[in-house]
């Protein structure tokens, strides 16, 4: 798919209209695009969004408004959902929290609530078993192999500090039995933006783990990691041969468990990236030697990936008058206002500036950066006294403020100088 880069509009909504009612910077997301991402996915007996990707509540009521269920890794993402109107009871269970430590405000939210738990160390099962005595849980496996876009978000391995590692299977499921705890599924996940061939592998391992836990099995889960296009030569992945891989295995599962098992998958980024830009105002163009520099007035601070992992993103630049018309092209290095050289978004991973090839702008022409969706705002932050940007959601043709900009006075909110 060939992007353009030259953008006049957003989910059908010219973005000089997108900037007049809600300013710069702002995450726009398209409820369409989200829509069409988990009708892929509904041969899977439950969707689970891992919502870390992005928790606005008006995306988590999309999810469930659709029959999506929900992950949850923190006490915060727990009453997110909560708030977007999803119980904690059920079978599935509307709310799963999967963490590799029970900090104290999770740990009084699931005992409180009875949220099924996916335990990514051992030292949880106990901690679980004192305040909820009797329940049931899945355990995330580490399967001994990671695989992702960046070393970053591997997850899998020796190198990587998320699930219960594979040798410990056996000693973990006793450890349940003895706290009065039963083991009901399995759950493995190797890294975000993986390839089919290393998930192919992981539906094998996680059938073979849940083989090894026993009958008590019910469920597995197939994680996340579907990998997005960002770049144009990137494909879009083969959900139904994804599908296949993995429910063949589950099928093998069920005639040796001898009862059926549901099949879950628990997509964050392959839901949401897509669905997002960030908007940002270009407010210098400059030269620094032979690089031709776009300032904008969104940085790290509201898009963190570019320094974090070197993860490119689609861009494209957005007359300010709404002009449609062509425009020269030149290689470009576009960058934030932030007080560090690594405030780049066209850099590579280890902080090698890149440029992108984008038409010419001036000052008050904006500039569209795709792909968004996922990591995006939930990765801001208020470095160099920046308020966080807007979000808004457009749905059936409507744009939605679903987050307003933080003001400056928000900045200083609970703060306090002690008296002498």
């Amino acid at each position: 798919m060939r992007r353009p880069r030259l953008q006049t509009a957003i989910a059908g909504i010219a973005v000089r209209d997108l900037v007049r009612d809600f300013g710069t910077p702002t995450y726009v997301y398209d409820a369409a695009v989200i829509t069409e991402r988990i009708a892929r996915l509904s041969r899977f007996d439950v969707v689970r969004y891992a919502q870390k990707a992005n928790g606005n509540l008006a995306v988590l009521d999309l999810m469930r408004r659709r029959g999506v269920l929900v992950d949850a890794v923190s006490a915060g993402e727990i009453q997110r959902a909560f708030a977007a109107g999803y119980g904690a009871g059920g079978d599935p269970p509307p709310i799963v929290y999967t963490a590799d430590v029970f900090d104290r405000d999770a740990l009084d939210l699931v005992a409180e609530h009875g949220i099924a738990v996916n335990c990514g160390s051992p030292d949880m099962i106990e901690q679980l078993a004192e305040r909820a005595p009797g329940a049931e849980l899945t355990l995330r496996v580490n399967p001994g192999f990671g695989h992702g876009h960046s070393r970053k978000t591997n997850t899998g391995g020796e190198h990587s500090k998320h699930g219960i590692w594979h040798e410990d299977l056996e000693d973990c499921v006793a450890r349940a039995r003895r706290a009065g705890l039963r083991v009901t599924g399995v759950h493995v996940h190797i890294g975000s933006g993986a390839d089919m061939e290393h998930l192919a592998l992981v539906a094998k391992a996680c059938c073979g783990f849940a083989r090894r836990v026993g009958p008590d099995v019910t469920a597995i889960s197939a994680g996340g990691g579907l990998p997005t296009p960002y770049r144009d030569e990137d494909r879009d992945v083969d959900v139904d041969a994804y599908f296949r891989i993995w429910d063949g295995e589950r099928r093998r599962l069920a005639e040796d468990l001898g009862h059926p098992v549901r099949l879950e998958i628990e997509p964050g980024r392959y839901l949401v990236a897509e669905s997002g830009w960030l908007v940002a105002e270009i407010r210098a163009v400059k030269r620094e030697g032979a690089n031709h520099f776009y300032l904008l007035d969104a940085g790290f601070n509201a898009l963190a990936r570019p320094i974090l992992y070197g993860a490119y993103h689609p861009m494209a630049v957005a007359p300010a008058d709404g002009s449609a018309a062509e425009r020269p092209l030149r290689d470009v290095v576009v960058g934030g206002p932030l007080c560090e050289s690594g405030d780049i978004f066209t850099q590579d991973d280890g902080g090698v500036v890149r440029s992108e090839r984008l038409p010419e702008a001036k000052v008050g022409d904006f500039l569209v950066i795709g792909c968004a969706g996922a990591y995006g705002f939930v990765m801001a932050s208020n470095y160099n006294g920046k308020p966080r940007p807007a979000e808004v959601l457009v749905h059936d043709g409507k744009a939605h403020l679903v987050r307003a900009r933080e003001t400056l006075a928000d900045l200083l909110r609970g703060e306090r100088i002690p008296s002498e």
